[in-house]
């Protein structure tokens, strides 16, 4: 059977259309994923801006501390040697693991510190150790729900650069794994325990 060449131009031409229309889909759905991505991977960054303000609000606070209980631990140095060591590990911490390590070792420098805090009643009832005592608890809250809101996009962004279809898109465009923050030590999953 010949077809009449006006009527073999029209399915060229739906043909045409019907492909353009599916290109345009599959561009249109390519860019959704590329800007679902880097919104999921923007959130990431905030979220670890977050931490790492609480973490710059805890830095800042420590040698507060230190300096108020120097006066009450002359023989204690270690421990304020210590603590001032891990603060500044972990100031000047370069990525993620370092920044885990370093959080350990001034978790643990800290604890020390309000265990030293018990053998002097001096300085339990000391109202700038009290007060610093309940400004670093409220950090450690606020660090706690940083770290949790992190992780929270941290997941989400894991999920998609690993979910098909969009993993296709993430391997196309470098969309690399990114670390939760978590504290290594199962001892050290809790916050450090401030007596007031």
């Amino acid at each position: 059977m010949v077809y009449p060449l006006a009527y073999k131009g029209a399915l060229m031409m739906y043909f045409l259309i019907i492909a353009a229309a599916l290109i345009i889909l599959v561009v249109a759905w390519v860019i959704m994923r590329y800007n679902n991505l880097v919104h999921v991977k923007a959130l990431v960054a905030e979220a670890w801006s977050g931490i790492d303000v609480q973490l710059r609000r805890r830095y800042d606070l420590i040698p507060n501390m230190v300096n108020v209980v120097k006066g009450y631990s002359i023989h204690e140095k270690n421990i304020i040697e210590d603590i001032v060591r891990m603060r500044a590990a972990s100031m000047g911490a370069t990525d993620l693991h370092q920044k885990e390590s370093a959080e350990i070792g001034l978790t643990k420098s800290l604890k020390s510190l309000f265990a030293l805090a018990e053998q002097y009643p001096d300085l339990k009832a000391n109202q700038n150790f009290l007060a610093l005592q309940q400004e670093l608890s409220a950090i450690e809250g606020e660090l706690q729900l940083s770290r949790r809101y992190y992780n929270g996009t941290v997941r989400n962004y894991m999920t998609l650069i690993t979910q098909f279809p969009s993993n296709i898109i993430a391997k196309m465009f470098n969309f690399t794994p990114i670390s939760y923050f978590e504290v290594t030590e199962s001892a050290e999953r809790t916050n450090p325990h401030i007596t007031f």
